[in-house]
């Protein structure tokens, strides 16, 4: 009879090239969430006007600043890690989809440096001279961080999510939590821009949610499944190489 070798049977299947960029990509997508505890960190530098004057410690808003570099560092690392795939689906938008993704990274660097130097002219003792100082700081994390986590994750979204949509890598329905969120925020944006509202509205909120959740999804869904079937993997996955089979009389 024939029967299927023990040894062959229980080897593991080598993780292809193709499933570990899904894996890379989905661990650095999520790795961009941990900035969330920015939100209370950063709190007490947003709402005080005279923070740069005033005595305490500044840890909060360092552990801060380190968590929105590892972010900004993962936003560059999940453009790298893709581009080899998407590009074969359109490369010319998977190099726009990098090279934002790359300029969104440096507008998180350029609010992290003015929050730190609000730090550091407070250590140093400023006071009251400062203060027109640290709001003019404050000023630029701030827009920083309309645009650079606004605006261009918004425009991130359309890029990499018509390439996903197009290329089926991922379920559609996945790219569409972007679609209808990128133009959210970018209304949001603009109307921060003309001064109708300020940078925290209900139209940032809904826009920032359906985009965190398209990302969030995105990075859960590489991790756990990695790419679907598609055209334009076709030559990248490995061979599936079948199990020995031995034949033995009965």
């Amino acid at each position: 009879m024939t029967s299927i070798d023990p040894l062959a049977a229980t080897k593991r299947v080598p993780m292809g090239s193709l499933r570990k960029t899904a894996l890379a990509a989905g661990v650095l997508y999520l790795i961009t969430f941990i900035s969330i505890p920015t939100l209370a960190l950063y709190g007490p530098v947003r709402t005080d006007p005279n923070y740069i004057a005033g005595p305490g410690p500044d840890t909060a808003i360092i552990f801060g600043g380190v968590l929105e570099i590892i972010v900004a560092l993962a936003c560059i690392g999940t453009g790298v890690a893709l581009y080899p795939v998407i590009k074969r689906q359109n490369e010319g938008l998977a190099l726009g989809f990098v090279s934002v993704r790359v300029l969104e990274a440096a507008t998180i660097f350029a609010g992290v440096v003015a929050l730190l130097s609000i730090v550091t002219l407070r250590q140093a003792g400023a006071g009251a001279d400062a203060l027109t100082t640290g709001q003019a700081l404050l000023s630029l994390h701030t827009w920083t961080t309309v645009l650079g986590q606004g605006f261009l994750p918004a425009l991130n979204a359309l890029l990499l999510g018509s390439l996903m949509y197009k290329s089926r890598l991922v379920p559609r329905i996945l790219p569409m939590l972007g679609f209808i969120g990128a133009p959210l925020l970018v209304a949001s944006v603009a109307g921060t821009l003309f001064g109708l509202w300020g940078p925290v509205s209900l139209l940032s909120g809904i826009g920032a949610l359906l985009l965190a959740l398209w990302e969030f999804s995105l990075g859960i869904w590489l991790v756990a499944k990695g790419f679907r079937p598609s055209p334009i993997t076709t030559g990248m996955a490995p061979a599936v190489t079948m199990p020995a089979r031995s034949d033995a009389p009965a």
